[in-house]
This record gives structure tokens, sequence and C-alpha cells, in this order.
């Protein structure tokens, strides 16, 4: 900008002049002119490197990021550091692509727009079916791209009377979704009814208001993220929400007690109640753990008793274990030696 201004005005006041009242040096004028007619050496690379750099980034499907882009081009014989390579990247504006999910703002607030007023204050409650509507856009990320869908709820039955998805968020997303709504009502005129939203630029435009006049509706629009009945998804059940016990349902009172109207929860192990009992009958579901098949360790007693019980079946042909062994003798018998003159005590 320096050097700019000092080229409009050199003819008429002199570059000396310019530079002192504006504190700078002289040299340091000429030297950026030179550098404009003479790139140095560093822009000459800068320039080379670029088109290598873009190169390659395109070869690899436009994924690479800083790092990976530098390993590349050092394959590629460019001897090249890695700063540099993220200062060029930033200055011919590519980068890599992120594993981290980038935030989604479905909500554009337009300031130029005129607001409807808050009918609802938050008390997202109903008497009747289409009293309340309850708009608003989401997000869902798709292997395609991202996808955007708009929900109209009914506030007294928390039904989706109408909903339309699209890869953008335009108002003609919002007026479909109004249009299905309408048609699932029957197509005819809404009197009566409140359409609350946020503040986004769709719900806040022209064309969405004057449908809504058309139909008959009121236009209401609260706050950002103002909407976590149309927003939010179904959980999916965990072990605190899942039900654990199946109930039967309660008989007339003076029935009799027959087998025939006893109810079971097919699958279940514990008793029931007839219904005679005029109470629901609670059935335990069936333990579906696996049981371990590992034979535990056998204990002494239980070795001893089935030594016993193979005694029994065998009969006599084996002996009982109290039985003195062969080899065992009697006490105090000794034997003699062959050839020798002592006998045995009990024989005298």
């Amino acid at each position: 900008m320096i050097v700019a201004f000092i080229d409009d005005n050199r003819a008429e006041f002199g570059v000396e002049f310019i530079c002192k009242h504006m504190q700078v040096a002289p040299s340091t004028y000429y030297a950026a002119k030179k550098r404009q007619d003479q790139p140095c050496a560093r822009a000459v690379r800068d320039a080379v490197m670029m088109q290598v750099l873009l190169a390659l980034w395109i070869a690899n499907r436009k994924v690479y990021g800083a790092h990976k882009l530098w390993k590349a081009a050092h394959r590629a014989g460019h001897d090249i550091g890695r700063d540099q390579v993220a200062r060029l990247m930033r200055e011919l504006g590519i980068e890599g692509v992120s594993r981290l999910r980038k935030k989604v703002f479905t909500t554009r607030s337009d300031p130029d727009a005129t607001r409807a007023p808050d009918l609802v204050s938050r008390q997202f409650k109903a008497d009747r079916p289409d009293a309340l509507w309850v708009t608003d856009l989401t997000y869902v990320p798709t292997r395609s791209g991202m996808a955007y869908v708009c929900f109209i709820v009914d506030a007294f039955s928390r039904r989706i009377v109408g909903w339309r998805a699209a890869s953008n968020m335009k108002t003609e997303m919002v007026l479909d979704a109004l249009e299905m709504a309408r048609a699932s009502r029957g197509g005819h005129r809404l009197v009566g009814l409140v359409t609350h939203s946020d503040a986004g630029s769709q719900f806040t435009s022209v064309r969405f208001t004057e449908r809504l006049e058309e139909i008959g509706a009121r236009p209401s629009i609260g706050t950002i993220a103002d909407n976590p009945t149309t927003t939010r998804w179904p959980k999916r059940p965990t072990a605190s929400t899942r039900p654990s016990a199946f109930t039967a349902p309660t008989a007339a009172a003076g029935t009799t007690s027959t087998s025939s109207n006893s109810r079971r929860c097919p699958g279940c192990t514990g008793s029931t109640r007839t219904a005679s009992t005029g109470t629901a009958a609670t059935c335990r579901r069936p333990n579906t753990k696996r049981r371990s098949t590992l034979a535990k360790t056998p204990t002494r007693s239980g070795l001893e008793s089935n030594k016993k019980s193979l005694h029994q079946t065998q009969g006599d042909s084996v002996l009982p274990s109290d039985l003195p062994s062969r080899r065992r003798r009697a006490k105090g018998a000794t034997r003699s030696p062959r050839g020798s003159g002592i006998s045995d005590p009990e024989e005298d």
C-alpha cells in the first residue's frame, strides 16, 4: 500500500520527501520495487514448489495434509521443509481431510428479517390436534455428504406430520415439509394452528410466512435451539429403560380359576396367577446366562463315596479296602531262615 502511494505521488513530491514524512527509508521503497521487477530466489522457488505440491495433492485424491504431502514430496525427490509445505498449502488454499467431524450450524438467522412473536414460551403442550406444530432442521452425516432434514411435529400426539430431506437448507425444503403436513391433515385450512420454529432464515423468510397465512396458521419464532422435540432422535433402549417383567392383563372379577385362563409369558420360568385373583401376573424372564460346563474339582469325601459305590457294583470280585494286604502279617510273627533250627513260636 505504501509503495503504491509513493508511485502515485512521486512525480509531484518526490520519493525522498514522501518517505521522510511517512517515516519510511527510501531504500525500503527501492528494495520493494526491485522485488517486483526481479523476484528473489525464495519467491522463484516458491512458485516452482507450489506447482509441484499441487500436483502431488491432486494425485493423492486431495486428502493429504501438510505432513503426508511433505513425505510425498521427499519420495518424489524434492528437498523441502515441512513448514514450507504448510505455508505453501495455505497460499494455495488447499488442506487435507480431517477425521474430526466439523460442526454444522443449521440455524442461520437473518438480522434484517422481521421476526414473529413467541406465542409458545417453551410450553410445548396442546389440548387438541393441530393446535401447535413444532418444526426445526437437523443434519445427518452420510457417505455422500451431509443430509439435512426438516421435521414438523404435532405437539399433541408427538407425531411427525411432515418431513423433507435434502442436500441443502433452502426455503423450498421447509415449504415441502409444510405441504406434506397439510396434506396429511386433509388439505384443508388449519385455522387456529400455531407453527413454532427457531430464528432460522428459512422460517423468517417471506415465502414461509405467506404460506402460513394462506393455510390459516400463525407463525411463532423462539430462540436458537428452541425446539428439542423435533431434533431429538429416539434412543436405543438400555438396561434401565428396557422392561424387566411381563404383566398379564387383569381379568374380570367373578371368573373361576381354571388351568385354561391362567396366563404365562412365553419362555418364562416363574409361577403364574390365575384370573380369579383379579391381579396382574408377573413372570420372571428365564436366565439366559451361559453356565460353565467345566467339572468341579472332586473332594476327598467324594472320592471315597465313589470308591464305595464301585465296590458295591462289582460284588466280590474286588476285595474291600479295609481287609489286610497279603503281604501284611500278624503281629509278633517272625520268618525263620532256611536251614536254621529256629521255628515259629506259634507252631510249638
